[in-house]
């Protein structure tokens, strides 16, 4: 985490070194991480596990617990873009008037990187 000089809030700190392995404010993560408000927790796939024979790997969808109560929604699909998002997350967001942006994962902390903590909300996929 860092502090600006001026008295500005907090930002985040959000390394994403490759395949497999994403940092925040110095915690390293080996799986999927959700980031809400600028507080991380590991991604529960368990209600989405279901359709993994379906789409070849455990899709997003909208029985996660989503962080769909903020404006925008930033969604890092993997090392190659390559995470399923079923249908059902965009609806969601529609009726919850959340903003989502999908795109591969490292463009995703690059993105992040650097913005107010209560300003990043974020589903960050580490593999595909």
């Amino acid at each position: 985490m860092r502090r600006a000089e001026n008295g500005d809030p907090p930002t985040m700190v959000i390394e994403y070194p490759g395949f497999g392995q994403i940092s925040v404010d110095g915690e390293t993560y080996d799986h999927d991480i959700v980031i809400e408000r600028g507080s991380a927790r590991k991604r529960d796939k368990g209600p989405s596990r279901h359709l993994k024979a379906h789409y070849g790997h455990t899709p997003l969808t909208a029985a996660e617990q989503l962080p769909l109560d903020v404006d925008r929604l930033v969604i890092g699909s993997g090392y190659s873009g390559r995470l399923p998002i079923v249908d059902e997350v965009e609806e969601a967001a529609v009726r919850h008037g959340t903003r989502l942006e999908v795109m591969p994962t490292a463009q995703a902390c690059a993105m992040l990187n650097g913005l107010a903590r209560e300003d990043v909300t974020a589903v960050l996929h580490v593999t595909c």
